[in-house]
This record gives C-alpha cells, structure tokens and sequence, in this order.
C-alpha cells in the first residue's frame, strides 16, 4: 500500500515521480521483516532528497522475480518540525538509505503514551480582570493540540459571538469518518488525523470502536482541549459532583487545531511527528502535547527534534512530565526548549468516610454521590476470590458467592482501577474500596467507577488491611460503613501528585526538568459522547464532562496560560514566555506553607525535582518584570556543551552548525548544579546568566540567595540597574561546594528582588 501525506499541497508531477520510484523500489534480497522508521535527512530540499535516496535504492536493486519484490511504505514527509520522512522498510532497503545521500539517521517507529470547574478559579483566574479581560480575550491566539482528536459538537467548542477565522491561518478542516469540513466552526479552525504509522506497528484501526478522522472515540483530546481553551459552560459537573459556577478553559477565547494522532494503543512516534509538522504549517502559536516516552538522549527522542523546529518558528510547545512517579529520574520530555508539567492537587476534594468495626474512621476519595451503605460484610483476597489475583480483583478473579451484597476490597496495581470496579460489579458486590500500596503512596484519585467506590491511601489502607487480617476483635470485625461527602473545597493545596514523574533528567541533568506545576488531579473537562467515563465497554453511561487525572491534565492548563501570556505580548518568544512562567512560579501553598509532595508523604515538602520552578500562577507570569531569553543558536550551544557530534547536532539544526570552542552557559531560569561526591578539595562551578528587563524602564533588582545545604552561592554583581525596558544584563553565579555529602542533593533558590518584582530561579545541587 502506497501512502501520501498532504497530497492536496504537493505538485502533481512530484507525486508521480514518486510513484514511479515506489514501483522500482526493491532489494533482491529483501528482509521479510518490515518495520517503519524515522528518516532524517539535511536540510535543503526535503523532496528532492526523498526522491535521490529512493533512486538510489533503485540504482542498487536487481529484480529476481515477483515474489522477492518489497515494496516500501511511505507515510509522510516532514518539512517544517524537522527534515524527513518515515517509511516501513526492510532491514536491506534501511541499509541502502543509510548509504544514501542526504541521509542523517535513522531510528524505529514506538508507540508513545498519553500521559475544568475549579482550575482557573484556583489558579486565581477572575473574568474581566487582570489576564482574563476584554483586551487580553479579543486577540487571536491559536492552540494546536496533538491527542485522541476532538469532540466538534461539544458545548465547550461553541463558536457563539466568535470573530471570522484569522487570515493568517493556513490549516483546514481534513474529512474523515464521521468527521466533515462542516465540522469545524470559527472555534475548531483545523483537524486533522495521523494513523499511518500506528496501523504500520499495530494494524488496521477498527472503526467499529474508533474512527480514521479527527474525531475523538476515547475522550482525552476533548478533555485536554476544553481544558486549555474550552469556551465557558454555565453548571458543568460530572452527574452533579465538581458543580462550579462555570467550566471553561484557561483561555476561552483561543482558536483550537486538533490533530489526531493518539489511538487505542498509543501514539506512533511518526505520527505525531506529521501532527506537529501540520501544525507549524498551519501556524498555531501554541502546542500542546499531553504524552510522551521514556526518558532518552534528544537526538533519539521525536518530540524533542520535533518540537526544535517548533521553537524555531516561534511557536510555544507544552508537554506533560509523565505519570511515573514519585521515582527519580522518570520524567519524560526534558528538552530545554520544551515546557515540562508535573501535575498537582487543587483545593477540591470528593471525600468519602469508611467506618470499620473498631470504630476507625478512614477518610479516602469517591465520585459516588448516593446514600451510603450501613454495616456491610467485607471480602478481601481469599474472602473473595482466593484465586490467582484476587487481592488486585483482576478479571475472573472474584466468585460472586463470596462478593454479593459485600464491600470489597481491593488492591491498585495490576490492572486498571475502574476495571476492579467492574469486576466487582459483574459478581454483585455493592461497593469498593480501593487501596493504594505504599508505591502510590497516600493518593486519593477520584476516578468514574461502575459503582459505588472508595480510593484510600496507603497508610489507611494499612490499618483496614490489618483489620481484616486480625478478625477486629469485635462483633462486628468485618463489617464496614460507607458515608459520602459529596464536593467540598479548601482542602490544603497545591501539593505535587505522587504519579507525577520526577527529576533529575536523564538526558539533560544541566536542566532542572520537570519545569513547572499546574492542577492536574481529578479534573474536571470535556468528554467524548462515544465513550463512556470509565472506558470500559460493559459502561453504558454518557457524560459531557468527565473527571480524570495525570500529567495529561496539567500540561493544557498551562497551554492554555502561555496562550494568554502571548495575548499580552505578542511579540515575546517561547523562551522568554517560558521565562515569565518560571520565575514568577509559587512555591507555597494557599496555608503559605512550603507546597507538598504526596509522594513522599503530603507533610513533605516538594523539591525542584518534583515541581520545577514551583506551581504556576498565571497573574503573576504576565508580569513578570525579568525573563530569561534564549534563541536557537543558544540551544545549539548547549548541544554543543553535551559533547554532540556534529551529525546528532545537524538533527536539529538542519543544516551543518561549528561548534564554538567556549560553548558557554545555556540562559535557562533555573540551576542544575552537577558534582562529584567525594572530591578531595571543594568543588567549585560558576554559570553567566542574562535577564531583559520588561517591566518599569528604570529599576533596580537586589540578589537574595537561599543557599542549598553544603552549598556557598555567591553572585556578582548583586545589583542589577536598568535605564530601559528591553535593557539586557549580566550576572554569574559562583557555587562552592563540600567535598563530598551524605544527600544525593539539595535545594535553594536565587531571587532578584525590585519594588515591584520578585524573580526567582530555583537551585538544584546534585551529588553524584
């Protein structure tokens, strides 16, 4: 099969060359193995030099007879993200590229993974005030998101009073399976959907369950769309739980774009390379990107490539920090030229109280929003099941014999939690609690289950579980009550979600990843009709707005947030949008407390390896007063600065870059400082850092440091005096560091101070 991308923007002529150099395509001994990669090739005439290197795949031919014929696969041709294309080759055809001219590298196609009533009240988002005014709300900012699609004739897409689609749009409304042109409006500008290499991994899609267009079958990309920019719906709720005053997207105003190119198993790497490729064409100003892989080195990573050529063209990119944690060194999409988002609680909470035969009170989460249930039997493990995965309630693990009209329970892991429920459910339990293990720490997701159920934390999941073991030494020992509480609000927050992944990079430990922190636990946000909120199939309900959790719900708040910052100032970079968000992030909670990490228990405090900079605080990031600005030769340096050679350099620059003998340092608005513990003497690093001033024209900014533990900071100079706006200037950094120390790292922070601003720059000291 033959593909084409774009085949409406492409000369004919081109594409019948290319198809004559399809049918000569051939190896005499081919490999019957097949597999699609990523090609990248220099940065001149991208078609020409598809159309060389497939000649010379030709040239190098010698045709047998039909049966040894292996024709290639063609999926797309990047230009814009990157320099390229993708194709399904044997190994043979590989090698012959690998030997062609123009030719970079090569690596397989993967499937990636995907990673609001209350969130822009909490993030002190007011209408008509300060960043959600009229001024700021009328420009024309358009969002591009990469995802499972997009539901068009969802409330949050209403294009109600909306101004004529802007003039400089170049993208279009791409017609597909239950999807037509008419199908966007003067808010959903552009869609599209990118499959060609996920059916090349894992298939046809079946079409029966989802749909080769942009429409959205699953519901995360109508979730994360109405999340950043989701128009504002009056009464929103998921079955009357998280009514607010309104649901709306962080702003409202912007243009949407989406492009599919997530399904049912994932996201093919070359897809959404394509999806982003499209998306810089079509000139969206942001990009969103709820998903991600494992951590790896940058010139094997898509996203990171992909994503350089965004920046390039002056388009922000947002991504999700992955939902790995709370381990170290998990988190994904650590480019410095990408916004890396940990997820974090909100002040509102779905409480749900247990009450165990001992009279213990067990405070946990549920969505239910029935009466509760008085003195019911428990089953748990071998009470309920006894057979193999029991303990987890996996499917066909329960005998309803021991379940019916029971409270089970049930352990997290192996398996999906709304799929315990389900198989609950399906052998007459009436209720579940949910019990975390001591790897998902005190967590309390409030997910859509099938019935009525409770998420508990893991050190009250201890004392039930000990309960149960112990008889309770009463009457009543195993009995329990269930209560729920409904929706309240001003429970402590910000706290950092324990799934969130966690720093230092792998790939980039010079960087202080993830950047920032934004609500991503139980949020409330726009759903699919064609799928039910638990996604399991036995579910039959439908909901409009549905709540759910990670990295993929924290990365479009902030989209939508670096939208707004690019409403005020238009003319700013993503570095220097970056920046602004960064330095004005806050690092404590509405009890004026240190902000928490969950996943070391939420009385611990959360470090810049769990949050970045701090949680964002979109008020404060509009007017920031200093930004650190950076543009693409600095981050060519600082591939230079990680030993790159001169071809993994020319995977991003396009086109050969020399190396400057002194590199220096990359101007990013944090410190990752790295050193070796056990050194004789103490170690010693210095860094040069450079702010603009794009607050008052005349100010004055003061060094305040709080040095980490074992650490001397020194900067010079301390003061920095502006006479303009737009004025840039200098300062170092100098860290003094012990010899060696019993900690892997330790934390501080440098704070410019003004009259009107504070900007602050987290420390990060790390012994290795």
């Amino acid at each position: 099969m033959l593909f084409f991308p774009f085949c409406d923007n492409r000369p004919m002529m081109f594409i019948r060359s290319l198809l004559f150099l399809f049918f000569l395509f051939f190896t005499s001994n081919a490999s019957s193995f097949k597999q699609t990669y990523v090609i990248h090739t220099v940065k001149t005439n991208t078609k020409d030099i598809v159309s060389s290197l497939l000649n010379s795949l030709q040239t190098d031919s010698n045709i047998q007879d039909d049966n040894d014929f292996a024709l290639p696969e063609i999926h797309y041709i990047y230009e814009n993200a990157m320099s390229g294309f993708s194709a399904t080759l044997t190994d043979d055809q590989l090698e012959t590229v690998k030997n062609s001219r123009g030719f970079i590298s090569a690596y397989p196609d993967e499937l990636l993974s995907l990673h609001t009533t209350h969130s822009h009240e909490f993030l002190g988002l007011e209408f008509g005030i300060r960043l959600w005014n009229e001024t700021s709300l009328s420009s024309d900012v358009i969002i591009g998101l990469v995802d499972t699609g997009i539901s068009p004739e969802h409330v949050s897409f209403r294009d109600t009073h909306m101004p004529p689609v802007p003039s400089r749009w170049r993208g279009s409304c791409d017609e597909g399976t239950n999807f037509s042109s008419s199908s966007c409006n003067k808010k959903i500008i552009g869609a599209g959907a990118y499959y060609k290499g996920y059916e090349s991994i894992v298939g046809k899609i079946n079409e029966t369950t989802d749909f080769r267009s942009a429409r959205d079958a699953q519901g995360h990309g109508t979730h994360t769309a109405s999340t950043a920019a989701g128009d504002i719906v009056r009464k929103a709720s998921y079955f009357g739980v998280a009514k607010g005053r309104f649901a709306s997207g962080m702003r409202f105003s912007s243009r949407i774009a989406a492009y599919k190119a997530c399904w049912a198993l994932g996201c093919a790497s070359t897809d959404v390379l394509a999806a982003i490729d499209r998306a810089i064409l079509d000139g969206v100003d942001v990009i969103s990107l709820s998903l991600g892989g494992s951590s790896r080195p940058f010139y094997v990573d898509p996203i990171a490539i992909a994503a350089f050529g965004a920046m390039q063209k002056n388009v922000f990119v947002s991504c999700s920090a992955g939902n790995s944690g709370p381990a170290k060194s998990t988190v994904s999409n650590g480019a410095p030229w990408l916004m890396t988002v940990a997820a974090s609680y909100t002040d509102r909470t779905f409480p749900a109280i247990v009450r165990i035969g001992t009279g213990k009170k067990i405070v946990g989460s549920s969505l239910y929003k029935g009466r509760g249930f008085e003195n019911l039997s428990l089953a748990f493990n071998t009470t309920a099941g006894g057979g193999s995965g029991a303990e987890f309630c996996v499917r066909n693990s329960l005998r309803r014999e021991l379940v019916e009209g029971k409270i089970v329970i049930c352990l997290r892991g192996a398996g999906g939690r709304t799929t315990k429920g389900e198989e609950v459910k399906q052998n007459g339990g009436v209720a579940m609690l949910l019990v975390s293990r001591v790897t998902e720490g005190e967590e309390l997701l409030a997910d859509p289950h099938v019935l009525p159920a409770v998420s508990i934390g893991y050190s009250d999941g201890v004392v039930l579980l000990k309960y149960i073991a112990g008889g309770g030494g009463t009457a009543n020992a195993t009995v329990a009550s269930i209560g729920f509480r409904g929706t309240e609000y001003g429970a402590r927050a910000p706290i950092v979600a324990a799934f969130s992944s966690r720093g230092p990079s792998v790939a980039g430990p010079e960087i202080v990843k993830p950047d920032i922190s934004a609500p991503g636990l139980n949020i409330l946000a726009g759903w699919s009709p064609f799928s039910s909120p638990s996604l399991l199939r036995s579910d039959q309900r439908r909901v409009q707005f549905n709540i759910i959790s990670g990295t993929s719900m924290a990365c479009p708040h902030v989209s939508g947030i670096a939208a707004l910052i690019k409403s005020v100032h238009g003319d700013w970079s993503p570095a220097m949008i970056k920046s602004a968000l960064l330095t004005t992030a806050s690092t404590t909670d509405n009890r004026n407390q240190p902000i928490g990490d969950m996943g070391a228990g939420p009385n611990s405090a959360a470090t810049a390896f769990d949050f970045g900079a701090g949680h964002v605080d979109p008020t404060r990031a509009v007017d920031p007063g200093l930004v650190y600005d950076l543009s693409t030769v600095d981050y060519l340096n600082y591939l230079c600065s990680l030993d790159y050679t001169s071809e993994r350099i020319l995977l991003f620059s396009g086109t050969n870059y020399t190396c400057p003998a002194s590199p220096g340092d990359l101007n990013y608005p944090s410190f990752a400082v790295n050193l070796a513990n056990g050194a004789k003497l103490k170690t010693v690093r210095s860094y040069r850092r450079t702010v603009t001033n794009v607050g008052s024209p005349a100010c004055e900014y003061m060094a305040h440091v709080e040095e980490p533990k074992g650490v001397e900071v020194r900067v010079e100079p301390k003061v920095l005096k502006f006479q303009k706006v737009r004025e840039r200037l200098s300062y170092t950094v100098t860290f003094a560091a012990e010899a060696s120390r019993n900690s892997s790292s330790s934390f501080g922070a440098l704070v410019w101070i003004s009259d009107k601003h504070k900007v602050r720059s987290p420390l990060a000291v790390t012994w290795e």
